[in-house]
């Protein structure tokens, strides 16, 4: 018996580049707003994974990198927004973030019901709600999803995605998030993402400033600090944090993962909502005295562990 090969199945390797091309074109098409130590790099990820994608950011010649995988520039917010379908904005805060989208040429004036605007910045519960509330007059679908992760876990793609808003926009869109994070947690309504985050960066401050608390105290006992984090990092004490952060900590240099001004922003937001909220953060508000003594020191750039030398210049200057 003959079997009659098909003129598609004949072509090989051009009916694949073809399909591949069709299956491209459906992707739906991104704009990526915010270039930064973590923008860069979720940007490229989702561009590696074959989306259709525009970028725009403030600042000239951060874009290089993602112009040469194949990205679109922007020369204004609103232009990236007409030329997208799902909007993402990771900027470092409420100032950058309304810029974006009111500015001269902001975004909000090219979004639609047809578009959805994905907000992965770290700002507060309460600036969320009520982003989300302008946004509405739009007809946009919002979708308050920061990340937990820094720098390596942002180029990794395994960062963790905490999402808030319709779940089922949000379960549509998790194809999507997935390029840039290993998993998408739902929190609930539009605010909820960002009160994940600020709970999740209260208990990282805390961890931060614990580990540089009692190093520098061990030291001042005489301590060294292989010793010390030999008991810190076998034992029970242990995680992965800690041992991120460990040659920092020996080498007293602090190459920037997570910007430890950034930290000390989000510090101030977990105080501002406990306030609202009635919430007891007694570590959080001596947190966040640490942390600003770190960035009044002009420390705010270097890394989060950082903190480190907070602590060590208040026992210098005892």
């Amino acid at each position: 018996m003959c079997i009659q090969i098909s003129s598609k199945r004949r072509q090989g390797g051009a009916t694949e580049k073809s399909s591949r091309k069709e299956y491209e074109s459906m992707k739906q098409r991104i704009g990526f707003m915010g270039l930064g130590i973590m923008g860069v790099p979720m940007a490229a990820n989702v561009i590696k994974a074959g989306y259709p994608l525009t970028v725009y950011n403030r600042t000239a010649g951060k874009d290089a990198e993602l112009k040469k995988l194949g990205a679109a520039v922007s020369p204004t917010p609103k232009a990236l927004a007409e030329a997208s379908d799902v909007i993402i904005a990771m900027v470092t805060g409420p100032e950058a973030l309304d810029n974006l989208l009111w500015g001269p040429e902001g975004a909000a004036q090219s979004l639609s019901e047809k578009k959805t605007f994905i907000n992965m910045s770290s700002v507060s519960p309460m600036f969320t709600r009520e982003l989300a509330g302008k946004l509405a007059e739009t007809g946009v679908v919002f979708i308050d999803a920061p990340v937990s992760g820094s720098k390596k876990p942002a180029e990794d793609a395994t960062l963790l995605i905490l999402a808030g808003g319709p779940e089922k926009e949000i379960e549509a869109l998790t194809p999507l998030l997935k390029t840039m994070g290993k998993g998408v947690i739902y929190c609930g309504e539009a605010g909820q993402g960002s009160m994940m985050k600020m709970m999740n960066n209260l208990l990282l401050g805390i961890m931060m400033e614990g580990l540089s608390e009692a190093v520098n105290f061990g030291k001042c006992g005489g301590l060294t600090m292989d010793s010390m984090l030999e008991v810190i990092l076998t034992g029970p004490l242990a995680s992965p944090i800690f041992k991120m952060k460990a040659d920092m900590l020996q080498s007293n240099e602090f190459p920037v993962n997570f910007p430890l001004k950034h930290m000390t922003k989000d510090l101030k937001f977990v105080v501002d909502t406990a306030y609202d909220l009635g919430a007891p953060v007694p570590a959080g508000h001596a947190l966040l005295q640490v942390f600003r003594l770190g960035v009044g020191q002009k420390w705010g750039d270097l890394d989060v562990a950082a903190v480190f030398k907070a602590v060590q210049y208040m026992n210098e200057s005892k």
